[in-house]
């Protein structure tokens, strides 16, 4: 292997270690989020609110789109992305509530 190749072999195994550290992050931090997302489920079914909470859902989009701005991440994935959470959320709060 010539020094180049090498070099690009070990820079891309530094790079896929980071991105093997932030997968485990975002696991890890969907896992706490839903935590919460569970405890505000039993809640809401304990007094009898509603699953879905659209004015509270499309504030999180738009602070999520302003946060993935800053961060150069594409809004519309990171308002996708967002929305797919939100579908499991509710499907879970209501799954709660039955």
């Amino acid at each position: 292997m010539t020094d180049v190749v090498e070099k690009a072999a070990e820079v891309l195994k530094e790079h896929r270690a980071s991105i093997d550290r932030l997968d485990a992050i975002l696991v890890y931090t969907l896992g706490e989020r839903f935590k919460h997302t569970q405890a505000v489920g039993k809640l809401k079914a304990a007094h009898d609110l509603p699953p879905s909470d659209p004015d509270r859902e499309a504030k999180q989009i738009a602070r999520l789109e302003d946060l993935a701005q800053r961060a150069d991440l594409d809004p519309e994935f990171a308002k996708s992305f967002l929305n797919f959470i939100i579908r499991e959320v509710i499907q879970n709060h209501k799954k709660i509530k039955e």
